[in-house]
């Protein structure tokens, strides 16, 4: 008889669905100068996808990516949406057709939701505001009060959706100047909302922003009001030490990504900086090149015993990763703590990657040795 054993699903504190579909696809050599492949040029063929993309084929792609998350052991979502409009900008009939036909695909699939809705303003700044690419327009909207009534009527269509709740994030401090951080934290915190951004994932991404704002993005978001228990920062790589003592004194979370982040070739995720601070960690799949929780912890693991050749890294620190992460994948996404009996996976202790373990290490063993492949039940 085949022994399992539940363990708490892992929540996916940072998606896109839609790039799912970018899978291969985004590894074709950039046109013309396929030795500067970088982030810059695979966010070209990203867009591109985005561009082709209506409510109907979102809902597809959203229900197949999700689909693919249950039956590896995720059991919550946080869903960071940008794809607001029609691609020349102007909105759908109903401007939140889109943000709904993800959370219709996640109902579809059974998966709990947390809705971020992104502000998107601009293409980036180069001494001034530089308009939005064509791939960037339906990210867009002329100003944040209109952003912000979309996540009201959003909030309002969620109200009578038990697993769909609705946070709000903005992009990244290339999108949106300060006045919409502003905005955008003071909203948050008056709803007792989530709030989630992009940050220091690109070093191109740090010196626009020395340039606009003489900070990194951290130090911005600290001024704007950003920050907080509340608050994720995705990415978080290329951080200083004065960074990461921010985001330690605000309490703020820290969104890794690591199958994500190696496959952009983004850096080196500074784990055992944020142990030593106390700054809380959590996983997300992000751009879908692999949809597993157990590899992303594992990358998340076996990166942080490179950067300090060591062998005591963060399973060591925390004893139960697994456990740890999925609390704070939860409290990013402004969700109650795991009941015992709720939101669980069952796996198989029988499986090869677990066969012989001896019970006692099960929880060493999640982190270092196991797969999606170990899931019999969600």
């Amino acid at each position: 008889m085949t022994r399992l054993v539940e363990i708490p699903a892992m929540p996916n504190a940072h998606s896109h669905a839609f790039q799912r579909d970018l899978r291969a696809v985004g590894e074709r050599p950039a046109p013309g100068a396929p030795c500067a492949d970088d982030f810059w040029s695979w966010r070209e063929a990203m867009f591109a996808l985005a561009g082709a993309l209506d409510p109907r084929t979102m809902r597809d792609v959203a229900s197949r990516a999700y689909g693919e998350m249950v039956a590896t052991g995720y059991g919550a979502v946080g869903e960071f949406h940008y794809v607001h409009h029609q691609p020349d900008g102007r909105p759908y009939d109903d401007p939140n057709a889109m943000a709904i036909a993800v959370a219709d695909a996640a109902l579809d699939q059974g998966i709990e939701i947390v809705l971020l809705p992104a502000a998107y303003h601009r293409g980036g700044w180069d001494g001034s505001d530089l308009p939005p690419s064509d791939g960037q327009r339906r990210f867009c909207d002329p100003h944040v009060d209109a952003f912000l009534e979309r996540v009201d009527a959003l909030r309002a269509w969620a109200t009578n959706r038990p697993r769909v709740h609705v946070g709000v994030a903005a992009h990244s401090v290339r999108a949106v100047p300060a006045s919409w951080l502003e905005a955008i934290a003071d909203y948050a915190t008056r709803h007792r909302l989530v709030r989630h951004i992009h940050a220091h994932e690109q070093r191109r991404e740090l010196d626009e922003c020395r340039g606009e704002h003489g900070c990194t993005p951290i130090e911005l978001l600290h001024r704007t009001g950003f920050l907080g228990q509340r608050t994720s920062i995705v990415h978080g790589i290329h951080v200083t030490r004065a960074d990461v003592d921010l985001l330690a004194q605000t309490q703020t979370l820290v969104v890794a990504c690591p199958t994500t982040e190696g496959n952009l070739g983004d850096g080196h995720f500074p784990a055992l900086r944020y142990r030593d601070a106390g700054v809380r960690l959590a996983i997300g799949s992000d751009s879908q090149v692999r949809i597993d929780p157990f590899e992303e912890v594992r990358e998340l693991e076996t990166g942080a015993r490179r950067e300090g050749q060591t062998r005591h890294a963060l399973l060591a620190a925390a004893g139960d990763l697994w456990a740890q992460l999925c609390a704070n994948g939860r409290a990013s996404l402004g969700l109650p703590a795991q009941a015992v009996g709720v939101d669980t996976v069952a796996i198989n202790l029988d499986h090869p990657e677990l066969r012989g373990v001896p019970p006692e290490d099960l929880a060493l063993a999640l982190p270092t040795c196991a797969s999606a492949a170990v899931v019999a039940r969600t």
